[in-house]
């Protein structure tokens, strides 16, 4: 057995589904791979696919758990359970971030930790898991994937708007407002950015490709460690 289908083994036990390899090879296949390899298959139809499962899921789930909540409130925390944020969150506790196939480009500029990319690859491994063992397998991963989060209303918001939660975070602790430092790095087309936050006694980085999108990563890792210390 060679060292990628051993990995991908391992991936698939933690997802607790069976995949078919060349499926579950298509949904790790991200676009600047494919098109530095003569413009082979990439896993955007995959993606495609498991955005509307992801989406299906969790608003069943949501509806049929919480009679309590109208219209506005469920549709704020499935935006938020399905946010790329969020999203790239699970892709890290799996740790799918390892397997993706990236261009050379894409992988030396962090892409493996890249919140979109995490997201959009999650959302393909979805898409592959529904094609290989069916509709009701592939909620199953879903609703398990995400169920720290439907547990957990406050990470709601922290996924949606880490920024804001984290500054709420600050308040109630009684420390000074987050402070973040930005440094950015790579050719200007493919600019690579790099947030750090402190706040209370708390330091955390993110990274992305936009300015934003680093300090919201970097804002949701110290929510995440200023919450657990709570």
């Amino acid at each position: 057995m060679t060292d990628v289908t051993t990995e991908r083994s391992a991936l698939t036990d933690k997802l607790g589904v069976i995949i078919d390899p060349e499926l579950l090879s298509l949904a790790l296949t991200h676009r600047s791979w494919a098109y530095e390899h003569g413009q082979v298959p990439h896993n955007e139809r995959l993606e495609f696919l498991g955005d509307s499962i992801l989406g299906q899921a969790v608003t069943v789930r949501l509806f049929t758990a919480h009679p309590e909540l109208d219209e506005g409130s469920l549709a704020k925390r499935r935006a938020s359970v399905v946010s790329t944020v969020a999203l790239a969150e699970v892709a890290r506790g799996i740790g799918l971030g390892q397997h993706v196939l990236l261009g050379r480009g894409e992988d030396q500029t962090g892409g493996r930790d890249k919140d979109s990319i995490l997201a959009d690859t999650m959302e393909a491994v979805l898409g592959a898991a529904y094609l290989s063992a069916g509709p009701d397998a592939a909620t199953a991963l879903v609703l398990r994937l995400v169920e720290p989060l439907l547990a957990d209303p406050e990470r709601h918001g922290a996924a949606m708007d880490p920024k804001t939660s984290l500054q709420e975070l600050a308040a109630r602790a009684g420390v000074a407002p987050p402070t973040y430092a930005i440094e950015s790095s790579g050719p200007d087309h493919d600019r690579r950015f790099a947030a750090t936050v402190k706040v209370g006694g708390v330091s955390a980085m993110g990274v992305g490709s936009s300015k934003k999108q680093a300090e919201m990563a970097a804002a949701l890792l110290a929510w995440r460690t200023m919450s657990d210390a709570v």
